[in-house]
């Protein structure tokens, strides 16, 4: 297996939609078994900026960071540090670019790399993440399919 999990799809909205639902709108469709705790009414957020928080925050005012935005040119480009469940010193990198490919539809990359990080666990945290993106993303698809676009 390849040290980038590179996944790319196609969603029936805009890239400006795709990109609002992935940042703006990130808590409604983000499942909790994603998320640190793991609670239900979990709250998770992207500060739009780079430097911005990316969290999660429970009813009780917890929060638990996630990693922090390292680039933000909306609707085209979001990047960040990717620490979920992990120190911040063992962060990967996520690029996701949100591609307008024509009649209402866009295409959205995901790269994520940086497992290397990670020695002698690289491997084991580079598979349960790329399965971890394969049971999200249909979350983010169904979103889309609720919404106006």
């Amino acid at each position: 297996m390849s040290d980038t999990i590179a996944i790319s799809f196609e969603v029936g909205c805009s890239a400006e939609r795709a990109f609002d639902l992935w940042t703006n709108q990130i808590g409604t469709w983000w499942p909790a078994d994603h998320t640190v705790t793991g609670a239900r009414d979990v709250a998770v957020v992207i500060e739009g900026a780079v430097g911005g928080r990316i969290y999660e925050r429970t009813a009780d005012g917890v929060e638990r960071d996630w990693g922090s935005v390292t680039a933000w040119d909306p609707p085209r480009t979001l990047a960040y540090s990717w620490h979920l469940g992990r120190d911040s010193s063992d962060a990967t990198a996520v690029t996701v670019c949100f591609v307008d490919v024509g009649e209402g539809r866009a295409r959205i990359e995901i790269d994520h790399r940086g497992w290397e990080k990670l020695g002698v666990t690289a491997n084991l945290w580079r598979d349960r993440n790329h399965a971890g993106w394969e049971t999200l993303l249909p979350h983010l698809v169904a979103a889309i399919g609720k919404g106006d676009h």
